[in-house]
């Protein structure tokens, strides 16, 4: 643990103790500035995740995030807000976390250092050599994600590793290593800070570069969102009315006798034929708005 970057001491703060409130933000903002810095020199093996990712959900598969603390969180947090963006079954995207959901808001002892736990988990949702894991683990070197993604190469599946740290164990552990180098964290090991907030942008890009690749937008419009709100059908019907030209009623109209589904309602629209012949056009191009619109017959 000595040697890993995310646990030495940052000099710049040093006494943060000793600094006001208006000081602690601005050294906190310096320190995150660095954060873009470091995702953004490991953005050609983010680009080779995504399109791994994207191979395994055309094939049928998943993307299944695990990880333990922090790391197993923010894999919960990226797959838990996919369906309601996208539209997706929550079996597509799956996060575990070390010590189960009751780990999400209380620390489990010990459970992150359980290696064969994390092949118990992947096994728990049935994982195929269709599937890809992603293993997220700031220092490199959590057992129980590496458990698991030595468990996942033995059925084939995929395999990417998220860290902070270089020449860590997780380096040999899988197919694509992501290793945005942030440092030291403000507070010694704190990897909730820089490490997590890279984590996050990481785990960020790997889903939503999947979903564009696989249709789930048209342009920067989230077309296949689920209305499960009042924020999320007013964005429904901007969506249709900003694609198609329909005033705020008619759109809102539309949508109502499309059962709420914004591409339906955009196909029916601009192509000016039936509910039914819309949604079979968009089940023959896999979903994807763009080949229904332009598909003929």
């Amino acid at each position: 643990m000595d040697f890993l970057t995310t646990e030495q001491n940052n000099p710049d703060s040093i006494a943060i103790d000793q600094m006001d409130s208006i000081q602690i933000a601005e050294l906190m903002n310096r320190e995150d500035r660095k954060v873009v810095a470091a995702v953004e020199k490991v953005l050609p093996e983010i680009a080779q995740a995504i399109q791994t990712v994207t191979r395994s959900v055309l094939q049928g598969g998943r993307l299944i995030y695990i990880g333990a603390g922090t790391s197993g969180r923010l894999g919960v947090l990226d797959a838990s807000e996919c369906p309601p963006t996208f539209n997706t079954p929550p079996s597509m995207v799956v996060g575990l976390i070390a010590g189960g959901h009751r780990a999400l808001t209380t620390a489990i002892e010990g459970a992150e250092d359980n290696r064969q736990a994390g092949q118990e988990d992947l096994k728990s949702v049935g994982l195929s050599h269709l599937d890809t894991v992603c293993g997220i683990a700031t220092s490199g070197r959590t057992p129980y994600v590496l458990g698991a993604l030595a468990y996942a190469r033995t059925l084939q599946a995929a395999t990417i590793g998220v860290t902070c740290n270089t020449g860590s164990e997780l380096t040999q552990a899988c197919d694509v290593l992501i290793a945005p180098v942030v440092g030291p964290e403000i507070l010694s090991g704190s990897t909730r800070l820089k490490a997590g907030t890279a984590t996050k942008m990481v785990l960020n890009m790997i889903s939503t570069g999947t979903m564009i690749r696989i249709g789930k937008t048209y342009g920067n419009w989230m077309v296949d969102l689920r209305a499960t709100n009042f924020k999320l059908k007013d964005r429904s019907i901007r969506i249709v009315s900003g694609i198609t030209g329909l005033g705020r009623n008619e759109a809102e109209l539309l949508l109502a006798q499309c059962d709420g589904e914004v591409k339906t309602a955009i196909v029916c629209h601009i192509l000016g034929v039936p509910k039914i012949a819309a949604q079979d056009r968009l089940k023959r191009c896999q979903g994807r708005l763009r080949e229904a619109l332009q598909l003929r017959g």
